[in-house]
């Protein structure tokens, strides 16, 4: 069902209506007029809700703008969008209604109508961007943008300035906006050979941390827009990996811990990882070496951040069979062992390994006697026991349960004889996500009444 919209003119009326004919105080006529279109189901999104007479800090910083269309002053303007910056973004606590309204009246339109100038100001192209970014938050606003022209326009700018870390990591920022939930604006920047540009850049600022990069990597191969069928980010991917840049974020990881870029690259290459080829040859390229150094040096000092995405992009390339076999030979499992050890105090981190373990042991008996042998079902029958109201790790144990049964019946006594069974009806008594996977858990362990 379509959604009901309203325009600001016929919004302050209705309000007006209330003060005039209802004799209402302006705060009553407000909340009445807010109240009565919610309830209809009325979009408010992007509709100034203040009291009538009040001024508005956006509208009032869109009109500064508009006045400054006529006589144009850079330091003018760069103080403009930093502020149409701050109010709408984080931690302003208004970020996304002021967000709404700047879109809705025209603030895309007037960034880029002052696009031309900026190309002569650096400040002035920073407070642009900046601002921009922190404006594309809908399909509308991404719509404009892509309109106006601007992922030409963007990657313009960056490939212009791509010894600018600042100005990249602005830039960056756009394009992780624009590209969020609009499959248009994703291909546009595709077809800009903006893969080509990130791994160029990649080159020339070897762990920099340039966040926003990673982030805009990331909005690209992310299929968030509903309204396609089918989204095209599985090939995009393949595009990313076949030009090499799986092998460039390898790079970030193996300078370990101390690199800024090591988080947002693990983050990364997970959503490159899409198939079984490239998942094999971000593993010939040294990926999985690295992640397990990364797992150990997160253990050792005690780096939960990195033991979590670690974990997960390890979960990802264990996907492929020959990767599960280089994991474990390479002592993968008795990393995972220490590392759960380390971490036994967060049931955040023993989900992780859990989920890891749990892929490592899928169609491979082999890899579930070793993993016992590790001391993973100690590990479950400990995490369960200890922490009974972390659902998700619940169910990764109950998960973890079942790959180490299911083809080793010989494992299936060692964790009943330690008391697993409870454990796994407890979850599945209290946490609905559990249901399926504790059933699953509790029929491989042999038991007849798994479905009680």
């Amino acid at each position: 069902m379509a959604t009901r919209t309203i325009s600001q003119e016929a919004f302050e009326e209705l309000v007006k209506e209330n003060v005039d004919d209802l004799g209402m105080d302006p705060m009553e006529a407000l909340q009445d007029a807010i109240q009565t279109l919610t309830l209809q189901g009325v979009d408010l999104s992007g509709i100034v809700t203040s009291v009538p007479g009040d001024t508005n800090p956006v509208i009032d910083c869109l009109d500064r703008l508009k006045n400054l269309q006529s006589e144009p002053d850079d330091d003018e303007l760069v103080i403009a969008f930093n502020t149409l910056h701050e109010l709408c973004s984080n931690p302003n606590p208004n970020a996304n209604s002021n967000a709404a309204i700047a879109t809705r009246n025209g603030a895309v339109e007037l960034v880029f109508s002052f696009i031309p100038r900026a190309t002569g100001s650096r400040a002035l192209l920073l407070s642009a961007l900046n601002a921009l970014s922190t404006l594309l938050h809908d399909v509308q606003s991404t719509g404009t943008f892509q309109r106006c022209d601007g992922p030409t326009i963007v990657i313009g700018f960056l490939a212009d300035n791509k010894q600018d870390v600042e100005i990249l990591s602005s830039g960056f920022r756009v394009v992780a906006s624009a590209a969020t939930g609009d499959e248009i604006v994703k291909e546009s920047f595709m077809e800009l050979k903006v893969d080509e540009l990130v791994l160029e850049i990649l080159s020339l600022h070897k762990n920099e941390g340039i966040q926003s990069l990673y982030d805009a990597v990331r909005a690209l191969l992310t299929p968030d827009d509903n309204r396609v069928v089918a989204s095209q980010v599985y090939g995009y991917a393949r595009k990313f990996a076949k030009i090499g840049i799986a092998e460039a974020l390898v790079d970030s990881l193996s300078a370990g811990l101390c690199s800024p870029d090591l988080v947002p690259a693990c983050t990364t290459l997970k959503v490159i990882a899409v198939n079984d080829e490239i998942c094999k040859s971000i593993a010939e390229k040294g990926g999985v070496d690295a992640v397990l150094r990364c797992i150990n040096d997160s253990a050792e000092q005690g780096n939960k951040a990195v033991a979590k995405v670690c974990c997960s992009l390890l979960s990802k390339l264990a996907g492929s069979d020959m990767n599960k076999s280089e994991i474990v030979g390479k002592g993968g499992m008795a990393k995972l062992m220490i590392l759960s050890s380390r971490f036994s105090d967060d049931p955040s981190v023993l989900q992780e390994v859990m989920s890891i373990i749990s892929v490592l042991c899928l169609r491979s008996p082999e890899n579930a006697a070793r993993a016992v042998e590790a001391g993973a079902g100690e590990l479950a029958v400990q995490a369960m026991k200890k922490f009974p109201a972390a659902h998700q790790m619940q169910r990764n144990s109950c998960l973890m349960i079942r790959n180490l049964v299911v083809r080793n019946p010989e494992n299936r006594t060692t964790l009943l004889l330690n008391g697993i069974e409870k454990y796994i009806r407890k979850a599945k008594g209290t946490h609905s996500n559990c249901k399926d996977a504790a059933t699953d858990a509790l029929r491989d362990l042999g038991l007849d009444n798994y479905n009680l």
